[in-house]
């Protein structure tokens, strides 16, 4: 997503929940199949923060956390597996908000797919490592 598809540049208002789950929903859609099919097996959760449980399991403040993959990666799933619940992508608006504003120099919607596209590699089954390997972003 650049600039030119930014539909929050040049506004003064933050985008809502709704609107961040809206550019996830089509980060999502633009993923190569079959990423794409994979992906959208998968909950997509947009919140404010991170809740309490998981900043304190993880040790982090709510600031520091951007999203989050709850689940297990499809690299590790057998069919004999028992299903504890969906696997999830966390997204927290604020976090992203604030690392937005601080980098200053990509857009609202190019913050939320990066963060988005992170948490669904590590649902592919990709390690920090090898997301960076791929991923200039943070150079």
């Amino acid at each position: 997503m650049d600039s030119t598809s930014d539909p929050f540049a040049g506004s003064p208002l933050a985008p809502s929940l709704d609107e961040i789950e809206t550019i996830a929903r089509h980060v999502i859609e633009t993923l190569p199949e079959p990423f794409r099919a994979a992906a959208r097996e998968v909950a997509l959760r947009v919140v404010d923060f991170a809740p309490d449980d998981i900043l304190e399991q993880m040790e982090m403040e709510p600031f520091e956390l951007t999203g989050l993959y709850d689940g297990t990666p499809m690299t590790e799933k057998s069919n004999w597996d028992v299903p504890h619940g969906p696997d999830v992508v966390w997204l927290f608006r604020r976090p992203i908000l604030d690392e937005w504003a601080e980098r200053g120099d990509v857009t609202v919607a190019e913050m939320v797919a990066h963060v988005t596209v992170h948490e669904f590699a590590h649902h592919f089954g990709w390690s920090d490592d090898d997301i960076a390997a791929i991923d200039q972003w943070w150079l």
